[in-house]
């Protein structure tokens, strides 16, 4: 019977438990972070660093964080982490908007709920319910995110309504004022009838909406060519509500029409045979079948759209109040996909249509107001709602001889992306930034080309968008926000633009808040220069997209420990139009470049079926429950698992495969601790004496040193977790800890090759942990504490710098032929234990066959010990018809056969020379020794 050697052999031995149980460890964790205060420590270690800001792009206060917020929170904290173990100083600050609809939204439902009228509190009291609204989900959100294992200055974050904000945002907008770039203009905005105010475009969103169709005549009255007396323009809308706010019709550039004389009509047919219709050539076809034409005539030949130069038609309920010319223009938007080939143009109602209509003298008429209804003056149609008048309207043209065809189409419509309800566009007063003015749109444009976008076509994005945008509408009818806090002269109209006003405006909301705006006594703000009986003061609020994009003016200029302009702006993509659109207008507008130096932006979180989340689909998946369940470091795993540049997928079973990757990580840092314990510096070995395998593990430290820190430059974190796991579950679980656990285990504690893997593996904890901690900082910190318990924390390291000696190409291309052998050889060992030929490895005595391709690069190497066999034979030859082949691997072959010798009852590899060492019949001549010197230690 053999003797019992546990105890003479080194087995692992680590307190780092194999089970995680992240989401009971992970609380703890914060709570130790927090009594030492490590953000604190963070940011003295880093003082007088090279600064890099990440600044915070504001979530609304307004609800629990879910998925995508979780998703951008984590992106940002990793960025930041690994700046600073990069060796900046990397302070994040986070911040909150708490102005808007969102928030005021949520209270007036609130009002709803309960029956009580919003318009019926003061206003002041209104708006301390939307303050104690936001602030009640701050302190929700903060804790979220911080479970999330997010560091920053949670204790002193920016929100848009602390006093000193909302001071700095009306400076913001007197910049404008003073400038002469902010002026009132009446023009056509997203109007929501729901929540009655104009939106930003950045607040739409598309949804399916069925609407009315109609084609309807525009009688001819005057024109140049004689082909179209007596005809009638024939126009296509989605919008019949629309037809009260015609002005004029628009025709292509450059397309071919014609007159067509209707013969014959299908019995339900509105159109009547005998008359002349004009029609853009190319949709005559499509639109005859749509109005029930079934035969008619070329009347006039082709005619080119200079033909119709000077036309003018009537309305079609010329003679019921709407008595006025409507002349044919030319319109760029008009196309040949759908329609006539004529647009009918409302100016009020549509951008395009606005344009065309100022570009040709155009009335704009207002039509409708803030209910959706229209207003009073309006023939015919006063007091109906646009939502409800498309039939009507219908009726009444039929009624007039105007309408050729009515029917029904599905179509991508704007809806409020709070309320949920469709949108129109309504001409109305508002406040305006002008693109043109101060030369905005050029500054803007000369900008994003300074700007390093992150991918690089988030460039031509934001770019496009700003080459076509209009004029920037920024207030809104409301009361929850910053007042647009200008007065206007009452007879002329003119902005009042003095500095000292403005100055003095913001020196009062510092001290008591945007609510002095409404409260104080316009006198004391105008001075003694002004008389407030002549001034009229505006309470329309600002957009809070300007309030987000003063961000930088409150919050990076107004901190010593921040930086003007941020390094960082990272958000989803969608803020192309949004929070990075809004930031670099207000920004160039007031300071001539952007307020970012590189953008970064990700994609949205969808389920595992591609599939966006939906309550209604119950696919939902909360980042409390992921925390709950899995912990925090599984999600962040998830961050970076995937490439976050595109949409990433979520699901249960997407979360356990983070999961099982999770684990191959923690397993490797739990094996480096469990043979790194009682390590010893005296035990540390120079690379020049350390064995081949050893200085080939550094030479890997040294190339994933170059590729972390490029990674993290480039903010390429897909990359990085996948090289780190293969790393790990390659590198090291199948390779280098396979091969090495037999010498840690079984050689003598001082023989140098122990102690250059103890070395090594002193080397990959301290490379590993670092590299590890951005991603999976409650993991990182575990393991490195429970190593090294009197530290406070590996988040207070910097990365790791590998030395230039460890760097060693021609190393590499050697082992990497060896590590091409090893797989035949394994392979082949495989089939054997399928067959039950052989229990272990260590039973096996492989006979490899090679060409002289992998000779050089195994000579001075133990092929047994690289195989963990307990024998091997290597040949320069070709392999025999029954070797074992793998077709990726040319060139090698491998014949399996049984070891010879005995079992040594120590090491378990089978040797000729157990059982012929004296005083140890069962053990081989290296664990003999190790044994003698641990009894003469003892």
């Amino acid at each position: 019977m053999s003797a019992d050697y546990k105890s003479t052999i080194f087995l692992p031995s680590t307190g780092f438990p194999m089970k995680a149980r992240l989401a009971q460890r992970e609380p703890e964790m914060l709570a130790r972070w927090d009594e030492l205060d490590i953000y604190g420590r963070l940011r003295a270690a880093a003082k007088g660093r090279d600064k890099f800001i990440l600044h915070d792009g504001p979530p609304y206060a307004n609800g629990h964080i879910h998925i995508g917020t979780a998703l951008n929170k984590i992106l940002k904290d990793i960025v930041t982490r690994s700046q600073q173990m990069l060796g900046k100083d990397s302070n994040y600050v986070p911040g909150w908007d708490c102005h808007g609809l969102p928030i005021e939204w949520q209270v007036e439902q609130q009002y709803r709920k309960e029956g009580r009228d919003k318009d019926a509190v003061p206003i002041t009291q209104f708006r301390a319910e939307c303050r104690a609204f936001a602030e009640h989900w701050i302190a929700v959100q903060s804790k979220e995110f911080q479970r999330l294992g997010v560091v920053g200055d949670w204790h002193n974050p920016y929100t848009t309504m602390a006093y000193p904000a909302e001071a700095q945002i009306v400076r913001e907008i007197g910049k404008f004022v003073v400038n002469g770039g902010l002026y009132k203009g009446s023009k056509p905005v997203l109007w929501s009838v729901v929540e009655k105010t104009a939106l930003a475009e950045a607040e739409v969103e598309y949804h399916d909406h069925t609407s009315t169709t109609i084609y309807v005549r525009f009688p001819i009255v005057k024109t140049r060519h004689a082909l179209l007396e007596h005809a009638s323009v024939v126009i296509w809308t989605t919008t019949p509500w629309t037809i009260p706010g015609n002005r004029g019709i628009a025709y292509g550039p450059n397309f071919n029409y014609r007159v067509i004389e209707v013969e014959e009509v299908a019995d339900d047919s509105l159109a009547a045979p005998g008359e002349f219709l004009l029609i853009a050539d190319e949709l005559i076809d499509q639109t005859v079948r749509a109005v029930g034409i079934t035969k008619y005539r070329d009347f006039s030949g082709q005619l080119h759209s200079a033909d119709l130069k000077g036309t003018v038609c009537h309305h079609p309920f010329n003679g019921r109040g709407y008595d006025f010319d409507v002349p044919l223009v030319p319109g760029p938007h008009v196309t040949l996909d759908q329609g006539t080939g004529f647009v009918h143009i409302a100016p009020g109602h549509g951008t395009d249509d606005f344009e065309v209509g100022v570009r040709h003298g155009l009335e704009v008429p207002e039509t409708v107001d803030g209910n959706g209804d229209f207003m009073d003056h309006v023939p015919l149609f006063a007091g109906r709602n646009v939502f409800d008048a498309d039939g009507t309207i219908a009726d009444a043209l039929a009624e007039a001889g105007g309408l050729l065809a009515r029917g029904r189409l599905t179509h991508s419509y704007p809806h409020s992306w709070r309320s949920k309800a469709p949108l129109i566009f309504r001409n109305t007063p508002q406040w305006f930034i002008s693109m043109e003015t101060n030369d905005l749109r050029r500054s803007a444009l000369a900008a994003i080309d300074a700007v390093r976008w992150v991918p690089p076509a988030g460039r031509n994005r934001i770019r496009g968008m700003i080459e076509d945008r209009p004029d920037w509408v920024i207030s809104r009818q409301r009361a929850w926000g910053v007042p647009i806090a200008v007065f206007t002269h009452k007879e002329s109209g003119e902005v009042l633009r003095d500095q000292a006003v403005i100055d003095r405006i913001a020196a009062a909301v510092e001290s008591e808040g945007a609510d002095v705006w409404f409260t104080a006594d316009p006198q004391r703000f105008l001075g003694d220069d002004y008389d407030a009986a002549d001034y009229d003061k505006v309470d329309d609020i600002v957009d809070v997209w300007f309030e987000s994009g003063s961000t930088h003016g409150f919050v990076l200029e107004a901190r010593d420990d921040l930086a003007w302009p941020a390094s960082l702006y990272l958000e989803g993509s969608d803020q192309h139009r949004g929070w990075f659109h809004s930031s670099l207008l207000e920004s160039c507008g007031t300071r001539g470049r952007a307020p970012y130096q590189a953008v970064l932006t990700h994609g949205f979180v969808i389920d595992g079926e591609g599939r966006k989340m939906s309550k209604s689909l119950g696919n939902v998946i909360s980042p409390q429950q992921v925390v709950d369940r899995y912990g925090a470091d599984i999600l962040r795993i998830w961050v970076v698992s995937t490439d976050y540049a595109e949409d990433m997928r979520i699901s249960d079973e997407i979360l356990g495969y983070q999961a099982d990757s999770y684990r191959r990580l923690r397993n490797t840092l739990r094996y480096l601790l469990g043979n790194l314990a009682g390590f010893d510096e005296r035990e540390r070995i120079e690379p020049a004496e350390m064995p081949e395998l050893e200085r080939w593990v550094l030479h890997r430290l040294s190339e994933l040193d170059a590729l972390v820190r490029r990674c993290c430059e480039d903010f390429d974190f897909h990359t990085l977790f996948g090289a780190l796991h293969g790393f790990c579950a390659t590198d090291l679980s199948a390779f280098y800890f396979d091969i090495r656990k037999d010498s840690l285990y079984c050689d003598r504690a001082d023989s140098p090759r122990r102690r250059a893997a103890r070395t090594v593996l002193d080397a990959l904890f301290s490379c590993l942990t670092a590299w590890l901690a951005p991603i999976i900082p409650f993991t990182a910190e575990e393991a490195w504490l429970n190593r090294f318990p009197d530290d406070d924390s590996v988040h207070l390291r910097l990365f790791p710098e590998a030395p230039a000696d460890w760097r060693d190409d021609d190393l590499a291309a050697k082992w990497a032929a060896v590590r091409r052998l090893r797989r035949v050889v394994t392979g082949a060992l495989e089939v054997e234990r399928r067959d039950k030929r052989i229990g272990s490895s260590l039973q096996a005595h492989p006979k490899v066959y090679a060409d002289a391709n992998y000779i050089p690069a195994m000579e001075g190497l133990d092929l047994a010990e690289i195989s963990i066999t307990s024998a091997a034979t290597l040949a320069e030859a070709s392999p025999p018809a029954d070797a074992f082949t793998l077709d990726e691997v040319s060139g090698v072959g491998v014949v399996a056969g049984l070891a010879e010798g005995e079992k040594c009852g120590r090491c378990w590899q089978y040797l000729p020379e157990v059982g012929g060492v004296p005083g140890h019949a069962d053990l081989c001549g290296r664990c003999a020794d190790t044994v003698d010197a641990a009894a003469g230690a003892g």
